[in-house]
């Protein structure tokens, strides 16, 4: 019986510690091998340094395929990352559509971020017909009182 799922458990772990506490070389070396594995935690986290060039150069190729994985995982700050992304036109394309329904994924596990970016694309008609209504049922979803 192998223990290799306790040193990559271990070494994940020690990955997100490094991470937490801005060792981003230390966290590059723990989680990059485990991001090549399929793991969405590693994968999010090297997709933020890759973008901010955290522990590595900025690598935007790097960092919008990590995001877009641990996005389709179903990763909901990977989710809300990803849609970021197609806002901003950060490492892809400036897609407000396709941030649009990655933000709604994110706000659907409850995403308070993702909810309040999304009822502010409804308010403002990015990405989305505008929709007053809608924008206010978010907004209030988001625990913000009537605006």
């Amino acid at each position: 019986m192998s223990d290799e799922p306790d040193t990559l458990d271990m070494d994940l772990a020690s990955g997100i510690a490094a991470f937490e506490s801005k060792q981003f070389s230390r966290a590059v070396g723990l989680l990059a091998p485990l991001a090549e594995q399929g793991s969405v935690e590693a994968q999010y986290r090297m997709a933020i340094m890759a973008q901010n060039g955290l522990g590595m150069l900025p690598n935007p190729l790097m960092a919008y395929s990590y995001m877009k994985s641990a996005a389709e995982s179903g990763l909901g700050l990977a989710q809300h990352g990803l849609a970021f992304m197609y806002m901003e036109g950060e490492c892809t394309d400036k897609n407000p559509a396709k941030a649009v329904e990655w933000f709604k994924k994110a706000a659907d596990q409850g995403l308070v971020g993702s909810l309040t970016t999304l009822a502010m694309m409804y308010e403002q008609g990015h990405g989305v017909e505008q929709d007053p209504d809608e924008a206010r049922r978010l907004y209030k979803l988001a625990g913000f009182d009537e605006r």
